[in-house]
């Protein structure tokens, strides 16, 4: 499902990067939140793709689709 995103316990620690490089999912989320579009992504990193890109995206979107976090306010 995701076959250009793995990783390599030698690259980064083992984040899960796009094949190929050394650019983490991670790295790609906080370019995309910092206002960055795939388009500029692909411009600064000409060795990636855009459907490189996409599929961190997605890959990310999948690790937290079912994660539920809630916060539990005690009475004093």
């Amino acid at each position: 499902m995701f076959d250009r995103i793995v990783n390599n316990p030698a690259i980064l620690g083992g984040k899960p990067i796009i094949d190929g490089t050394r650019l983490s999912v991670e790295f790609v989320l906080e370019f995309m939140a910092s206002g960055g579009t795939i388009q500029e992504f692909v411009k600064t990193y000409p060795h990636v793709s855009k459907e490189d890109v996409q599929q961190a995206l997605l890959f990310a979107a999948s690790r937290v689709r079912n994660e539920i976090e809630s916060t539990v306010r005690i009475p004093a």
